[in-house]
C-alpha cells in the first residue's frame, strides 16, 4: 500500500476520533489533558466518586462537548472564504468562546439543580437562556463530531413538535409550548440527559477505552497475526484471516473505520497478493470490520441502551445478540470460501505466515484482561460498568509487566520501563476519550429526538405508520429497514438505532401484537434498528467504512461499497428471521443443549443463504439449485412457517430441520453428481 493511499485511509480515521488539531505543542496538550481528565473522571465513577444521575451525565457530556469544540473544526474542508470555519493549525478564538459557553450552560443544571427542581415546569430566564444555549452548542457539536444527519433530524423533529398543530390530516399534533420543550430537553433527564446519555456516562466509556488500552499495548496486532498463523495456509486463507481478526477487533473496538484501518492495512495488501482483485479485497474487509459492530460485549454501545430500554440484565441482550452475530460472520467466512473457489486462490506460503506458538506465547497476555472482564460477566454477575472497570486495572498491571519485561530483554531499565508503560496508558486514556467524543453527542443529540417524540409525538407517528404499512407486519419492517439504512448512511451506529428504537419499535411491537399470529420479542424489535443502523456503513453512496478499505485497496470506493453490501445481504436476512423466529435470539430458550441447536441450525441456514446469493456450492449452481437453497434457507432460519403454510400444528419443529438438511444434502449430491459427469467428459 502506497503512502498516500494510507494517509487517506488515516485521515477519515482522524476525522472519525476528532485528532484533527494536533500541530502546535500548546493546543496538543490542552486536548490531551483534558482527554485524560475525562478518562480519570470516568474511571473514578465506578470504585471512588459517588455522584448523581444528572451529575454524571452533566460532566460527561461538557468534556465531551469542550474536546470536540477545541479538537474538530466546524468544516472539516477547506474553504477560501470563512477560513476560521477551518482552523486546523491551531484553535481559533470562537472555539475557545463556544468551549467556555458549554461548561456554562451544560453544567447549569448542576450549578443551579435546586432551583430547577423547585420550578419545575416554570423555567426562569436563566432556565430559558441557558436551556436554549445548551440545546444550540450540542446540536453545532453534534453537527463537528458526527455530521449534520442527526442535528437536522432534532431540528425538523422540534420544529414539528411546534407546528403540529398546523399540519394537514393525520400528521395533526396538538404541539408543544417553548416551556414545556425547555423543560422536557435541557431541564430534565427525559431529553438531552435521558437513558442514552446516561449509558454513554456510565457504561460505554470504559467499554471503548478498554478496547483503546488494548489496541495501544498491542492486542490489534496480536489477534491479526494470531489469525493468519491459523487460516493463512487454507484456501482463500488471507481473507478468512481478515474475517477473524476484525470480529477478534470488534471485540475491542465499536467503530467498523478504526476496524477497517487496524487490520485492513495489513489484510488487503494479503488478500490482494493471494490472487483477490482489489474490490473483492476492500469489500470482505469492510464486511468484516462493519460487522465488529454485532459482536458483544461493546456492539457499538447499543447493548448497553438495550438492556436499559428494556429493563432488562446486560447479560439477557449478549444473550440474545450471540447467535446472530457469530451466525452472520460465519456466513461471511464462508463466503470467502466460496469467493476462492470462483478464483481458484490458494493459501499462502508458509514462509509467509507468522508462526502460531511464537504469536501466542508472545501475546498470550493480552487475553487476560478480555478473560477477566468475561469472568466479571458472567460468572460474578458484576454490573458491565464494575466490570469493565476491574478489566481495565488488570490491564494496567499487564502493560507494566509488559514493558518491564521488554526493557529488560532490551537491556533498559526499570525506570525506562515504568516510563513506556505510563506513556502506553496516557496514550490509551486520550485515545479512549477522542474515542467517545462522537458516542457522547451523538447519544445527547438523540436524546433531543427521543425527548420531542415522547410530549405526544410518539403515538401519532404509530398511526401515520399503521395507515403507512396498512397493518402488514413484515411491510412495516421492510419501511423501518430502508429508513435505519438512509438514517445510518449521515449518523454513526448508536444514534441511528436510539432514532430507530423510539419512532419505530414501538409500532413494530404494537402492530406484532394486533396484526401477527407470532408477536415480536421487544428485544428482537430492537436489535432488527440495531442491525439495519450498522449496515448502513457500507451502503453506497456514503458507506464511509467502504471509502476507507478502497483507499487502502485502490479500487473504486463505490463499486467497493456494492460488493460490500451484496456480502451484507447474509447479515440483512438475519434481523428478519429473528423477529419471526424469536428462537433465534434465544428468546424462551434456557438451556444450553438446545441453545447449542439452534446456533447450528442457524448456521446452516445462514450457509444456504450464501449459497443461494453467491450462485455457488462446490460448483457453480443451476437455477433449480438455486430454489432448492432457498427453500433450505427457509427451513433452516424458520421451521415453523411449513407448519403456518400447511396448517399443521401437530408436527415438532425437528422434523421440518430435517427435511431443511435433506434438501441442502440433496443439493451437494446433485453437484458431486455434475462433477463426475464433467470429469468423465474432459
Amino acid at each position: 500500500m502506497s503512502k498516500l493511499d494510507e494517509n487517506i485511509a488515516e485521515e477519515l480515521l482522524e476525522e472519525e476520533i476528532g485528532k484533527i488539531r494536533h500541530k502546535r505543542k500548546f493546543d496538543s496538550f490542552l486536548i490531551s489533558t483534558i482527554s485524560i481528565l475525562w478518562a480519570l473522571f470516568q474511571l473514578a465513577l465506578p470504585k471512588f466518586l459517588i455522584l448523581d444521575s444528572v451529575s454524571t451525565r452533566a460532566i460527561h457530556l461538557t468534556f465531551a462537548t469542550v474536546l470536540i469544540f477545541l479538537s474538530v473544526p466546524m468544516i472539516k474542508r477547506p474553504l477560501k472564504k470563512f477560513k476560521f470555519l477551518h482552523e486546523i493549525d491551531k484553535i481559533p478564538l470562537i472555539d475557545i468562546i463556544f468551549a467556555i459557553l458549554s461548561i456554562l450552560a451544560i453544567l447549569y443544571i448542576i450549578i443551579d439543580k435546586e432551583g430547577i427542581a423547585k420550578r419545575a415546569g416554570m423555567p426562569n430566564t436563566n432556565d430559558y437562556i441557558m436551556g436554549i444555549t445548551t440545546i444550540i452548542l450540542i446540536l453545532i457539536a453534534a453537527t463537528r463530531a458526527i455530521g449534520p444527519a442527526l442535528p437536522i433530524i432534532a431540528m425538523l423533529i422540534s420544529l414539528y413538535g411546534f407546528l403540529g398543530p398546523n399540519m394537514p390530516g393525520i400528521f395533526a399534533f396538538r404541539g408543544v409550548s417553548l416551556t414545556k420543550y425547555l423543560t422536557q430537553i435541557s431541564l430534565s433527564t427525559e431529553g438531552i440527559f435521558g437513558i442514552p446519555l446516561d449509558v454513554s456516562a456510565n457504561t460505554v466509556f470504559l467499554f471503548v477505552l478498554l478496547g483503546a488500552l488494548l489496541d495501544k499495548i498491542g492486542a490489534g496486532q496480536f489477534f491479526n497475526d494470531l489469525s493468519f498463523a491459523l487460516l493463512g495456509k487454507y484456501r482463500g486463507g488471507p481473507a478468512k484471516a481478515s474475517v477473524v481478526s476484525s470480529g477478534l477487533s470488534g471485540l475491542i473496538s465499536g467503530s467498523s473505520i478504526a476496524n477497517v484501518v487496524t487490520t485492513g492495512t495489513f489484510t488487503i495488501p494479503l488478500m490482494k497478493k493471494s490472487g483477490y482483485p482489489g474490490k473483492i479485497a476492500a469489500a470482505t474487509e469492510v464486511a468484516a470490520s462493519t460487522n465488529g459492530q454485532l459482536m458483544p460485549p461493546i456492539m457499538g454501545a447499543a447493548a448497553f441502551i438495550i438492556s436499559e430500554y428494556l429493563g432488562v440484565s446486560y447479560i439477557e441482550v449478549v444473550k440474545a445478540a450471540i447467535v446472530p452475530a457469530f451466525v452472520s460472520y460465519i456466513a461471511l467466512f464462508y463466503i470467502t470460501h466460496l469467493e476462492a473457489l470462483k478464483l481458484g486462490i490458494k493459501g499462502l506460503p508458509k514462509a509467509d505466515l507468522p508462526n502460531f506458538f511464537k504469536v501466542l506465547k508472545n501475546g498470550w497476555h493480552y487475553l487476560i484482561p478480555l478473560s477477566v472482564l468475561i469472568y466479571e460477566l458472567m460468572i460474578m454477575r458484576h454490573s458491565p460498568k464494575l466490570s469493565a472497570f476491574n478489566a481495565i486495572i488488570v490491564l494496567f498491571a499487564v502493560t507494566f509487566v509488559q514493558e518491564l519485561i521488554s526493557a529488560k530483554k532490551n537491556n533498559k531499565t526499570i525506570v525506562e520501563g515504568l516510563k513506556n508503560g505510563i506513556f502506553i496508558i496516557t496514550d490509551g486514556l486520550i485515545a479512549g476519550s477522542r474515542n467517545m467524543m462522537g458516542v457522547a453527542l451523538a447519544t445527547a443529540a438523540a436524546g433531543i429526538v427521543v425527548g420531542v417524540v415522547s410530549l405526544g409525538i410518539g403515538s401519532m407517528i404509530v398511526q401515520i405508520v399503521e395507515v403507512l404499512s396498512n397493518g402488514n407486519l413484515f411491510l412495516l419492517l421492510f419501511i423501518t429497514a430502508i429508513a435505519s439504512l438512509i438514517l445510518g448512511m449521515g449518523l454513526p451506529t448508536t444514534a441511528t438505532y436510539i432514532v430507530m428504537a423510539s419512532i419505530t419499535v414501538p409500532v413494530i411491537l404494537k402492530l406484532s401484537a394486533v396484526y401477527s399470529f407470532n408477536p415480536v420479542a421487544p428485544v428482537a424489535a430492537h436489535l432488527f434498528c440495531f442491525y439495519f443502523g450498522i449496515l448502513a456503513d457500507d451502503t453506497p453512496p456514503v458507506g464511509l467504512a467502504a471509502y476507507t478499505a478502497a483507499a487502502i485497496a485502490k479500487s473504486d470506493p463505490i463499486e467497493t461499497g456494492i460488493q460490500g453490501f451484496i456480502y451484507d445481504l447474509r447479515t440483512a436476512v438475519i434481523p428478519f428471521m429473528f423477529v419471526f423466529n424469536p428462537d433465534l435470539v434465544l428468546v424462551g430458550i434456557n438451556n444450553w443443549p438446545e441453545g447449542i441447536f439452534i446456533f447450528i441450525m442457524t448456521s446452516l441456514g445462514a450457509l444456504a443463504f450464501t449459497n443461494f446469493t453467491q450462485g455457488w456450492f462446490i460448483i457453480k449452481n443451476k437455477w433449480y439449485e438455486t430454489i432448492l437453497f432457498a427453500v433450505a434457507t427457509l427451513i433452516l432460519f424458520y421451521p415453523k412457517l411449513i407448519n403456518l403454510l400447511l396448517h399443521i400444528d401437530n408436527i415438532h419443529r425437528y422434523v421440518f430441520y430435517i427435511f431443511g438438511l435433506l434438501v441442502y444434502g440433496l443439493i451437494y449430491f446433485l453437484q458431486k453428481i455434475r462433477i463426475k459427469k464433467e470429469v468423465k467428459i474432459a
